[in-house]
């Protein structure tokens, strides 16, 4: 594979309102072994904090990047001459490809605090994936970027 540059790379992060439950999971812990004196209570603190932003971290540590001719999207490596046409969906339509519409074989790039997404058709025949859904918050960005691959990928 050569590395032509990345031409677009994201990073899912967690919003900032996890940070501040991180913090009240630590407060709560803390609350809970207020009984047992004033040291227990403070590493609740810090522990039930740190625990917590850890598992926000975790979960929001995705990305979406595209590499030479290959699109990563979290643990899925595709190349983009797999790829299809790019449908962008506003909140309203990505809800609908995430419930009713969602086909069992797609593979998801799923964040909920990402209210739009990005669907890209798997046009591979050997693969039985229809469908890519990617949570972005740059889909206009993604397409873009996934077309000039598929281009260069091509030419």
């Amino acid at each position: 594979m050569e590395d032509s540059g990345t031409p677009y790379d994201e990073r899912l992060t967690a919003p900032r309102s996890w940070w501040l439950i991180s913090f009240l999971v630590g407060v709560s812990l803390a609350l809970i072994l207020l009984p047992f004196g004033t040291l227990p209570m403070l590493g609740g603190l810090a522990g039930g904090t740190a625990a917590a932003a850890v598992v926000a971290s975790a979960y929001g540590s995705l990305r979406i990047r595209l590499v030479g001719d290959q699109l990563i999207a979290g643990e899925a490596k595709i190349p983009v001459t797999a790829l299809g046409t790019a449908e962008i969906l506003d909140p309203e339509e990505a809800r609908a490809w995430r419930t009713y519409k969602a086909d069992t074989r797609a593979f998801l790039l799923l964040r909920a605090y990402i209210p739009q997404a990005l669907r890209v058709e798997v046009t591979d025949p050997a693969d039985p994936t229809p469908y890519l859904y990617l949570s972005t918050r740059t889909p206009e960005q993604l397409a873009a970027a996934i077309e000039a691959a598929r281009s260069r990928a091509t030419a």
